[in-house]
């Protein structure tokens, strides 16, 4: 999702329950509510049953801006219980839940609902069906205040969609609303007006004329989706269509729904797909959701990452709505930016909002691994020193567990965490090693769930080294390394006596980095502790820090620090 709304200041001790060292906790000024813990903590209501399938089914009335429909949740049992916990905002009718075609009894809490069903034994499969109705949300500025938007196209035709990232799913559908449980597979119907179109994730599979005149659309989901992804685009569309071929030979289907009025548009600018495809497997593989096909929607609002059917409202227009981007580059940011989150935040998913990096910092270093892979690595350092300058260091990347808290973000889990990637990259200096890893992670959780955790250990292990401090330093501290230096010449000449050490700095950072004259860099490994070292063919006024390679600030001291 693209970011760009300034920070919420919120309280909060960030205890890392993610395997890695204890570290002084930062500490945050806003208390979170019992509505955001009901929501963001996998609770015993919750952890009691395993999604498998969703069938959602809903009416669209676009002049009263309602919906109407039920869900139906089909789910396991992890253990032996009475009581479960589905979500649907307070402002959303719930009429009635039903389990083996019998009411049930069920309470609300805020945007949280208890539901009392006959014991169910571990082991054991059952469904309940939620018949629901309403006014939802409407975004207030999708996609970073989410709801539905209802807007009306140039031609004065209905144009609707919905994001709710961050605001969640259950703003407009009931479902267990934690990012820790996806369904397997999902349909999704939807009736709209009959002159209208519909699109939503995955296949068409039935498109039905209704009694009311209206039409009914089916869609299905062959693969496990988050709920935020969940999506429907209601509009005059036109479809575009044409196939990529991936290096194993086997054919991809693109779909491309666009406004008529834009077709042109659409035809020329659909052209990045291919290349962009192209690069993404090069180093992930192919695309992760072949049986459901690729594709873009035309949205009213900037874009999002809704699986297997791209929000897109760029504008037909280069870089972020015509600007953010170097000179001597032209391509399209929401195409290659939502389109890597089919990879890191679809494919892969956090399994809490506090570990978001994991969906937003992979997304935004893909983009500038599509600059290096179709350009070159200088065209993909140019474009992250452009990030570079929003780069905020207020808060830390990861952020408080168990809560949902939809405010909190920042543009750090962003750009931050990107610049945090290619820093770990200069410091490993192997590219077949560094990306081996980033592999060997997608591969590993492909389809499924990673934590910080995962990702730290994997680092650690394949190159051997501890990598714990630096991912504290970067992920759990809002303040970046500062490389105190001082050079003078030395006195045997040709030389230069280097004195160096690590500042703002968490206890136990020791990041390498490489140093000197350009051409001839040396590798140091700084603490807090102050070191000397003699670099041979190098002198004082020659001596470099290649700021392009690492996320950290330099500063030069007066005088001579140790004697």
């Amino acid at each position: 999702m693209p970011n760009f709304y300034r920070h919420i200041v919120f309280f909060i001790s960030l205890y890392l329950s993610t395997g890695l060292s204890a570290q002084q906790p930062f500490r945050w000024n806003m208390k979170f509510s019992r509505e955001d813990s009901l929501r963001g903590t996998l609770s015993a209501a919750r952890s009691c049953y395993d999604v498998k399938f969703y069938d959602l089914s809903v009416k669209v009335d676009i002049p009263n801006k309602k919906i109407s429909g039920s869900n139906a949740i089909f789910f396991e049992a992890t253990r032996s219980f009475s009581l479960m916990q589905i979500d649907l905002f307070r402002n959303m009718e719930l009429k009635s839940i039903t389990f083996k075609g019998k009411n049930v009894g069920f309470t609300r809490d805020g945007d949280a609902v208890f539901v009392t069903i006959p014991k169910m034994q571990k082991g054991e499969m059952g469904s309940i069906t939620i018949a629901y109705g309403g006014r939802s949300v409407e975004a207030p500025n999708a996609p970073w205040q989410g709801g539905f938007v209802w807007k009306k196209d140039k031609n004065g035709k209905p144009w609707v969609g919905v994001a709710c990232e961050g605001l969640g799913a259950s703003c407009w559908w009931p479902n267990k609303d934690h990012l820790s449980d996806e369904p397997d597979s999902m349909s999704i119907k939807v009736a709209v007006p009959g002159d209208l179109y519909c699109i939503c994730n995955g296949n068409l599979r039935n498109r039905t004329k209704l009694a009311d005149g209206n039409t009914e659309f089916q869609w299905f989901v062959s693969y496990p989706i988050n709920n935020y992804n969940v999506t429907l685009n209601i509009g005059d569309y036109v479809r575009l269509s044409d196939e990529y071929i991936a290096g194993d030979k086997s054919r991809l289907e693109l779909e491309f729904y666009c406004l008529p009025y834009n077709l042109d548009k659409a035809k020329q600018q659909f052209k990045q797909v291919k290349p962009m495809l192209k690069a993404y497997e090069h180093y992930f593989g192919k695309y992760p959701f072949w049986k459901d096909g690729y594709c873009l929607v035309e949205t009213s609002y900037l874009g999002m990452e809704h699986q297997g059917a791209i929000a897109y409202g760029n504008q037909y227009k280069k870089g972020y709505l015509g600007g953010r981007m170097p000179p001597g580059m032209d391509w399209d940011y929401i195409i290659i930016h939502e389109s890597g989150h089919e990879y890191f935040g679809n494919s892969l998913s956090c399994t809490d909002h506090a570990e978001m990096w994991l969906h937003e910092s992979f997304t935004t270093y893909l983009e500038s691994l599509y600059v290096e892979y179709t350009m070159s690595y200088a065209d993909a350092i140019r474009y992250l020193e452009m990030q570079r300058e929003d780069i905020e260091n207020e808060q830390p990347i990861v952020g408080p567990l168990k809560v949902n808290f939809d405010k909190w973000s920042g543009s750090d889990q962003y750009y931050k965490g990107a610049w945090m990637l290619h820093t770990l990259r200069s410091v490993i200096n192997d590219d077949a090693l560094f990306f081996g890893i980033l592999r060997q992670f997608y591969d590993k959780h492909s389809c499924g769930f990673a934590t910080t955790a995962d990702f730290v250990s994997l680092t650690s292990n394949l190159t051997g080294r501890d990598f714990g401090a630096f991912f504290r330093q970067y992920l759990y501290s809002p303040e970046i390394p500062v490389l105190e230096y001082f050079c003078k010449k030395s006195p045997t000449g040709g030389k230069t006596l280097l004195y160096y050490r690590w500042s703002k700095t968490i206890a136990g950072f020791n990041m390498p980095v490489r140093v000197g004259k350009q051409g001839n860099l040396v590798t140091i490994t700084p603490t807090s502790q102050w070191q000397k070292t003699t670099l041979k063919n190098c002198l004082p006024e020659e001596f470099g820090i290649p700021l392009d390679l690492y996320l950290i600030e330099k500063e030069a001291v007066k005088k001579e620090p140790m004697r």
